[in-house]
């Protein structure tokens, strides 16, 4: 077997391995992801994990990005389908909370990770690098309307409102995907001026 061979059939392992954790994941949380059940969902030996990963917090670590890159990918393409600034809003509100995975046990996971990162440098590091970019993009369709401290506030509270959604689906609250999306900007709305209102291309209610 020749080396690019070789290499391909391991980026296809790993890959399989980093899906299989993220399905994990979303139903188990942090502490329910064994390498046992890793593998087992992978559908490979148990050992495998150890020859395509330094360990099991390699393979986690990985899958956070992983559903980090996904995420975004999904608010990039949302956001390249948008017309006005408000439209771009409404593209990250809707990227944030994925109509597939909104539900008890992903946001009970993603709350293991928020747990985790206190502790742990590199989640920790995702983590800040997540929000960096949810602000860069808020700030890339309110800077028509918002400057200075009034844009850092409403970036600060769309950010808090994220994550207190996700935080309250975790207790099982019951909100559902498309009535958290309509909080969010019906409450976003609330924040804003008529005047910038309008700068953000958002037209006026029925």
């Amino acid at each position: 077997m020749n080396a690019r061979k070789r290499s391909r059939i391991e980026d296809i392992r790993r890959e399989e391995l980093i899906l299989a954790a993220h399905r994990v994941f979303l139903t188990q949380g942090l502490a329910g992801l064994t390498t046992a059940r890793i593998c087992a969902e992978a559908g490979l030996s148990p050992g495998i994990l150890a020859y395509y990963f330094r360990g099991k917090e390699d393979v986690l670590f990985q899958m956070v990005r992983y559903n980090n890159r996904i995420l975004m990918e999904d608010i990039a393409r949302r956001l390249r389908a948008a017309v006005t600034p408000w439209d771009r809003l409404t593209a990250i509100v809707e990227g944030n909370f994925p109509a597939a995975n909104y539900n008890r046990a992903a946001a009970n996971a993603w709350l293991s990770v928020c747990a985790a990162a206190t502790a742990n440098p590199e989640y920790a590091r995702l983590q800040r690098y997540f929000y960096r970019r949810l602000a860069s993009n808020l700030a890339s369709c309110l800077k028509p309307a918002l400057t200075g401290d009034r844009l850092e506030a409403a970036i600060l509270t769309v950010g808090v409102m994220i994550d207190g959604l996700w935080l309250r689906r975790a207790a099982d609250d019951g909100t559902s995907r498309d009535r958290a999306v309509a909080h969010m900007l019906a409450q976003i709305a609330a924040f804003l001026e008529p005047g910038e209102q309008r700068a953000l291309g958002r037209s006026a209610p029925a």
